[in-house]
């Protein structure tokens, strides 16, 4: 009978990102994107149960029986390191398995523009990289760390749940912290991190008013402070981070953010033509005198995206600006692009004044 391990190596065979776990039926993977169905024999929720204590430890299946759910990473030999969330689905339970990479890649490596490895040079200050679910988050905030790694002898230190890449000491000196295992939660983490001389702080994902609000103060005392928002596009990251405030606490969060955020990265991840993987199409802010006004200014903060389009000096390009670029370059199909588009009229316009698309 096959068991959980098999199910990671056909996960790792086919070069897949997930694989699901559910009863009533086999395992999937998710591939390029698309989910698909594996061979293996259908699962009953004993199946289901017997592979999630499979990849728990007793502390970590204690804290799934008490909760329901629960996050957690797991290494297989000979097949790397993954992200698990266990959770219980209409009384069995369901597992789902994001296979996270052995080492960083480079910036350059991921097709993102050059403007995301300048934002690595950044000394103090807020990056955000933003985006869905299976988006490249991880991806992508673990090659501005690899970049810096290699290029400053700084204090990296990251606070992640669960840590998903793990970086050796290169210029740079790093250490990681999981949320759970070495500390409480991000909030806590955060301010105990004031006392733990950083240069740079990770984290891994903006939950709450409390990690924004200490991930600001860090952002705002001297520090490069990196993290993630599940959000878009820019416009909708920098009305997110504001919204997690009360009305009368606004006005003051408009004024730490522009002060502190030096750039937002959202990304979406489409099929590549030739079906080798997928690419990013990648919208990107940076902070300059008419960004800081529109996000001081409530009135006008929903002018962001217009003020991006039209920046590319300072390396800004919106969504609809990268798709273009990469229908331009051969490398994703017009219908890919046109499912992805922020503005699926405003994209075909962009195609047919650059003579990409017979007008209908």
């Amino acid at each position: 009978m096959p068991n959980v391990q098999d199910y990671l190596r056909h996960l790792v065979d086919r070069r897949g990102s997930d694989l699901h776990i559910k009863a009533g039926g086999p395992p999937c993977v998710r591939v390029n994107g698309e989910l698909e169905k594996t061979d293996f024999p259908p699962l009953t929720p004993a199946d289901c149960e017997r592979a999630a204590m499979d990849l728990m430890d007793e502390e970590t299946a204690a804290h799934f029986k008490k909760t329901g759910e629960v996050d957690f990473a797991h290494s297989a030999s000979g097949m790397g390191r993954f992200r698990i969330n266990v959770f219980r689905q209409r009384g069995s339970i369901g597992v789902a398995c994001r296979q996270v990479l052995a080492g960083s890649p480079s910036i350059s490596s991921l097709g993102l523009p050059p403007v995301v490895e300048s934002l690595a040079t950044e000394h103090r200050g807020l990056i955000l990289v933003t985006g869905p679910t299976s988006s490249g988050k991880t991806t992508t905030t673990g090659a501005l760390l690899n970049q810096i790694n290699a290029t400053r002898a700084c204090h990296i230190l990251t606070i992640e749940d669960p840590i998903e890449i793990m970086h050796t000491d290169k210029m740079a000196i790093i250490n990681q912290r999981e949320i759970g295992i070495d500390t409480k939660d991000f909030a806590a983490a955060l301010r105990a991190a004031m006392r733990q001389d950083p240069d740079v702080i990770f984290v891994g994902e903006i939950r709450d008013k409390e990690t924004v609000t200490a991930a600001l103060q860090a952002a705002e005392t001297g520090h490069l402070v990196i993290s993630t928002l599940h959000t878009t596009d820019v416009s909708e990251t920098v009305n997110r981070v504001i919204d997690f405030y009360e009305p009368h606490q606004q006005k003051q969060i408009r004024v730490s953010l522009g002060a502190a955020l030096k750039g937002i990265v959202s990304q979406r991840l489409l099929p590549r033509k030739d079906g080798a993987g997928r690419v990013p199409a990648v919208e990107v802010l940076v902070m300059n005198g008419r960004i800081h006004d529109l996000i001081l200014n409530a009135e006008q903060t929903h002018m962001i995206r217009d003020i991006v389009a039209e920046s590319s000096f300072y390396g800004m390009q919106t969504f609809d600006q990268s798709l273009l670029a990469l229908y331009r370059a051969g490398l994703v199909s017009l219908e890919d692009a046109m499912r992805a588009a922020t503005n699926a009229h405003d994209f075909q316009m962009s195609l047919r004044a650059e003579g990409l698309q017979p007008i209908a």
